[in-house]
């Protein structure tokens, strides 16, 4: 009698558990049920602004460290420098959580709540070893990675001294925005906005209180930067423990079950390989713009990357705004609702790049100035902008199906698109421009990018055209009106 009353206890206490998680429902049925346009706005506002957020953590640093007296400039390089091996670390937190998050999120839409639970602990246990592998492996070979991505004898004293403090905040990066993944795919777009903002406001204010107080230059960037890092982990690991999500860490699931952590894995492979491949074009560039145009030819491309991520993160908090509906729905066989809600989230994220598109042309110097105050570095930066930036209105499109990939589980087309912008169109450009545009090898080294960008978008479109279709098909229930 005790035991029964025990386990009646404990189903009564999961129910409680699920409704407070769900606004009322034991389950997430408002992914399906609220209109669309109504729900992508209260899922991606807050996933956008936390991208933006985020986005501060590294801008925020570039622009104080623009602004040192007299080393500004070249502190801001070496810091630029740094970015390939920022981007890895990022790239591995992707690799887990954008892997992870959407297999939970199609788990919840068949209602088993257990495999997205192992889900969520598999992958946490698997971004703390990642976590310990990356802290000793930049520890031990920050100078080598930096001189091989670009770096001068001028310039490497600032990169080393950035890593060596930003290396030991990599646990605080990888489970920020590993685990941030999993509360926004339970629909807690609120929540996950937290998580980025606590740390990105701490890291406006502790930033200049470490460089110019502590005249820390640029290991006081460093240092406000895990400090805020570490802030938003025990937020994130707080609330995935806590009373308030559906799904928890628990300690039976931490640890790797085959079945659920390598479907997670090959899923996150794509967008691993989007951030990751940032630091092997970050090394292309570098090494081409150091020989064809010297250190301020590789002091723009600090800023430009700056501007590429500020295009490019909201329309990623789009497309993560819009997965959980779309993983949910085609968890659930709901064809036409993952068809509207593809369509509203192109629509939405094209608008955003076009209008973004023609704000770099009419406005070039404007971006340039936030990031530095010598004359000579701004106005190459307004020259090169404009064409690193020209295919940037095509970007919606892009980021639309390659999200929308990923939300549907499909791994090989995340993979195909991926790889195909990347490696198989823009690296060899960045090599092959400068020996077709003669007269200004520099200028051809930034064309690679909106050249391939063009080929990218067109590829992924026909891509998605044809293998969407099919999706639909696969999932489609007879018989069934939707809206």
């Amino acid at each position: 009698m005790v035991m029964r009353q025990k386990e009646q206890d404990q189903r009564q206490q999961d129910r409680k558990e699920a409704q407070t998680a769900a606004g009322g429902s034991e389950d997430k049925e408002f992914l399906r049920t609220e209109p669309l346009g109504k729900l992508l706005l209260k899922l991606a506002l807050p996933t956008v602004a936390a991208q933006l957020i985020n986005m501060l953590y590294n801008i925020v640093d570039r622009i104080y460290i623009g602004h040192i007296p007299d080393i500004g400039a070249t502190a801001l390089t070496g810091v630029g420098v740094c970015m390939p091996l920022i981007m890895i670390v990022s790239a591995f937190a992707a690799l887990v959580g954008y892997g992870g998050a959407p297999r939970a999120s199609i788990f919840m839409g068949k209602k088993d709540k257990e495999s997205a639970e192992k889900t969520l602990g598999n992958c946490f246990m698997l971004q703390i070893i990642i976590s310990i592998i990356l802290t000793a492996a930049l520890l031990i070979w920050n100078r080598d990675f930096l001189m091989a991505f670009g770096a001068s004898e001028n310039t490497i004293e600032y990169g080393v001294s950035y890593m060596n403090i930003y290396a030991l905040g990599t646990i605080f990066v990888e489970i920020t925005l590993g685990m941030n993944a999993f509360i926004t795919a339970q629909g807690f777009a609120k929540t996950g906005m937290l998580s980025v903002l606590i740390g990105a406001v701490a890291n406006i204010i502790l930033d200049p209180i470490f460089i110019f107080g502590f005249d820390m230059d640029v290991r006081g960037a460093a240092l406000a930067t895990i400090i805020s890092q570490a802030l938003s982990c025990i937020w994130v690991v707080s609330f995935l423990c806590g009373k308030k999500t559906f799904l928890k860490i628990k300690r039976k699931n931490l640890g790797f079950t085959p079945q659920i952590i390598l479907p997670c894995l090959a899923l996150g492979v794509a967008t691993f390989i989007m951030q990751a491949s940032e630091s092997v074009i970050s090394v292309c560039f570098n090494s081409s713009l150091q020989n064809y145009g010297g250190d301020i030819a590789v002091g723009a491309m600090t800023i430009l990357t700056s501007v590429m991520q500020f295009a490019m993160l909201p329309l990623q908090g789009l497309g993560q705004g819009a997965q959980p509906i779309i993983s949910y729905c085609y968890g659930a066989g709901d064809s036409g609702r993952v068809k509207a809600a593809f369509k509203l989230l192109l629509k939405v994220s094209l608008c955003y790049s076009v209008f973004l598109w023609l704000l770099v042309m009419l406005l070039p110097g404007g971006f340039a100035a936030m990031f530095t105050s010598d004359a000579r570095l701004m106005e190459y930066t307004k020259t090169a902008l404009r064409i690193y930036m020209g295919s940037m209105f095509l970007f919606g499109i892009q980021m639309a199906c390659q999200m929308t990939f990923n939300a549907l589980g499909k791994a090989a087309e995340s993979i195909i698109v991926a790889v195909m912008r990347k490696f198989i169109l823009l690296i060899p450009l960045i090599y092959i421009m400068p020996h077709i545009i003669r007269s200004d090898q520099t200028i051809a080294v930034y064309m690679a990018e909106p050249i391939a960008d063009f080929l990218a978008v067109t590829f992924t479109a026909v891509l998605f055209a044809v293998q969407f279709k099919k999706t639909l098909k696969n999932i489609e229930k007879p018989n069934v009106v939707r809206e």
